[in-house]
């Protein structure tokens, strides 16, 4: 989800079809319509990004290399500007952008990207061939942190140095192996991360000033998506799974964890965004094997 000239829009990739798909919110008929499409090939993630009022898209593909479009506001439509270089970047998994020093940067698996005002251009490689599955961008103690998953070694903390401008290698969390991603969360103003398992278990993990600590695990087999959203005052993480329903939980902030609130019928979940429009809170749930559902938050009055 993202807004771009006071309107707000929907993105989702269709890996089979090839296309990065668009919708906007229609403020009359209160409901999500078609808005437009990117057409590429074998397409994983669509990521918009606003760079001075400039309305980007990465796509990235697993083949056939990885672009950007630059939406040309003049023909209506959004106009391929940049081919991302195909030997850096191999069947990607996810995009992560970010702001550091006032450059607009982009992480890709293991390459950091920095936009020059033209385009995006390689900065910084991280650690190669690991084939990395996840990168989270987060701040830690006031400083830049990325946080790379990977399927051949425990979940890698970078840190942003200021003198080099570069990412340096700062740890690993330890037996943390075959996490698949990594999300974070804050809770007033402490430190928490998802790590989503597909084999074995998921985690919650606090950040106690010099490492992250586990607090919770959550039964995962199967998952690939354990994604925290906050709404106003309340704090969740949803649980999607290939096997069983989705899992939904509330923070209890007595209790320092979450617990269990509610169950989604999701097939196969890959992602879920939260849109606030209208006074109103969407959470859109990505499917690999069904439709893309949308729900809504409601506050229900059980007093009477």
């Amino acid at each position: 989800a993202f807004t771009f000239g006071n309107d707000q829009y929907v993105v989702y990739a269709q890996p089979f079809s090839g296309k990065c798909s668009f919708m906007e919110w229609d403020h009359v008929n209160m409901e999500f319509r078609a808005y437009e499409t990117i057409n590429s090939t074998s397409t994983v993630v669509c990521k918009p990004m606003v760079i001075d009022n400039h309305l980007f898209i990465v796509v990235a593909q697993l083949f056939g290399g990885s672009h950007i479009y630059k939406r040309d506001n003049s023909a209506n439509k959004f106009i391929k500007i940049q081919d991302i270089d195909i030997l850096k970047i191999r069947k990607p998994n996810d995009i992560e952008t970010f702001r550091v020093d006032a450059d607009s940067s982009k992480a890709g698996s293991t390459t950091v990207y920095k936009w020059n005002g033209n385009g995006f251009y390689s900065h910084q490689s991280l650690h190669p061939w690991y084939r990395d599955t996840d990168v989270e961008y987060l701040d830690i103690a006031g400083k830049p942190h990325l946080i790379l998953s990977s399927s051949s070694q425990r979940p890698v903390i970078y840190q942003w140095s200021r003198s080099q401008k570069q990412f340096d290698w700062r740890t690993d969390i330890p037996e943390m192996e075959d996490v698949y991603a990594v999300k974070h969360f804050k809770v007033k103003g402490e430190l928490f991360i998802c790590l989503t398992r597909f084999i074995g278990d998921s985690k919650v993990m606090k950040w106690d000033g010099s490492m992250f600590t586990e607090i919770q695990t959550m039964p995962s087999r199967g998952s690939m998506v354990f994604q925290p959203v906050s709404i106003g005052n309340w704090q969740y993480a949803i649980l999607g799974s290939d096997y069983s329903l989705t899992q939904v939980y509330q923070w209890d902030t007595k209790k320092g964890q979450f617990v269990h609130f509610q169950e989604l019928n999701v097939q196969a979940p890959r992602a879920f965004s939260l849109v606030s429009i209208d006074n109103r809170e969407f959470l859109l749930a990505s499917s690999f094997k069904g439709k893309t559902q949308i729900y809504e938050h409601l506050m229900i009055d059980l007093s009477s």
